[in-house]
């Protein structure tokens, strides 16, 4: 980020997506707006090494020390980090499942210079998923008790709908 200096930092704050950025040693230099909503906490720059959440968890719910995270991978390895998933811990206790994209920042020889990461929350498509299962469950119930037809498809079509604001919404 250094050709387009703080003007082009300043376009990333008002970007909806959680970014942020460190040095070649891990430590946080960057961060725009919506890592703090994401994050749920305001990041310390130059304190907080590898990443701007509080805890982090793998998909399986194994915790994941922050020296192990896909962005202190990125750095170590100097290679861009695609495909994985993890769970971030806020301080209030609330998680947030999301897709990391840590990639290095390297200098026209190849020296690491730094690394950015975009956090992609994927909270918003997991619930919709999620309450769309739950009204087909409701459905296949319908057969089962006679007696809660109306109950069970009333329960169905409120968890599609909310499902589709979730969607409408991401």
């Amino acid at each position: 980020m250094n050709q387009g200096g703080e003007g082009s930092l300043r376009v990333l704050d008002h970007l909806p997506a959680a970014i942020y950025m460190t040095d070649a040693e891990g430590a946080v230099t960057y961060y725009n707006k919506a890592c703090i909503s994401f994050a749920g906490r305001r990041p310390m720059l130059r304190q907080d090494n590898w990443c701007v959440t509080w805890r982090l968890y793998t998909e399986e719910g194994e915790y994941l020390p922050h020296d192990q995270c896909p962005m202190a991978v990125a750095i170590r390895e100097k290679r861009a980090i695609r495909g994985v998933q993890a769970v971030a811990e806020r301080p209030d206790g609330s998680y947030v499942s999301f897709r990391p994209f840590p990639t290095p920042l390297l200098d026209e020889e190849g020296r690491l210079r730094g690394a950015i990461n975009l956090l992609f929350d994927l909270s918003g498509p997991e619930q919709a998923r999620g309450l769309r299962a739950r009204a087909e469950k409701c459905r296949r119930f319908v057969n089962l008790m006679p007696g809660q037809q109306d109950a069970l498809l009333s329960m169905a079509a409120d968890y599609e709908e909310r499902a589709g604001r979730i969607e409408r919404r991401n």
